[in-house]
């Protein structure tokens, strides 16, 4: 699985994702973007309809899950351990539509939030490896 902190070879000399993001308070604002989107555009239906309703617990988790896999605090390890994200979401069926969904959400929230374009490409390209990843039926 790709994440945001293995896109670059001299990471080590760099801002991490998280910190060029801004930090907790615009992590935390790109996923309430990218749930309000996800529950208010018919277009992200099929990935709506995968979420338990409310989407607060939902919102916390990617929040928290964002959090580590940009470089900054390891929030969701912390209190559920290895995210194990592809097991954590066999249940539901993620096929190319909802990975697609997800995907052009993701990037319309980055893109409402203003993202500096090397960073959004640079999100977009770990978001995308980790999103096809997460395909567990055929389609």
């Amino acid at each position: 699985m790709t994440d945001a902190r293995d896109m670059d070879d001299d990471s080590a000399d760099r801002p991490s994702a998280f910190e060029l993001l801004g930090g907790e308070a615009r992590v935390r604002a790109l996923v309430d973007r990218f749930y309000d989107r996800m529950a208010m555009d018919e277009r992200f239906e099929a990935l709506h309809a995968l979420h338990p309703k409310p989407l607060d617990n939902a919102r916390d988790k990617l929040f928290w899950f964002l959090c580590g896999w940009l470089g900054g605090p390891d929030h969701y390890i912390e209190r559920f351990g290895h995210p194990r994200l592809r097991a954590r979401h066999l249940p539901y069926p993620i096929a190319s539509l909802e990975r697609d969904q997800w995907l052009l959400c993701m990037a319309e929230a980055m893109a409402d939030l203003e993202v500096p374009q090397p960073l959004f490409d640079r999100l977009l390209e770990a978001f995308s490896g980790t999103a096809d990843w997460m395909r567990n039926r055929a389609g």
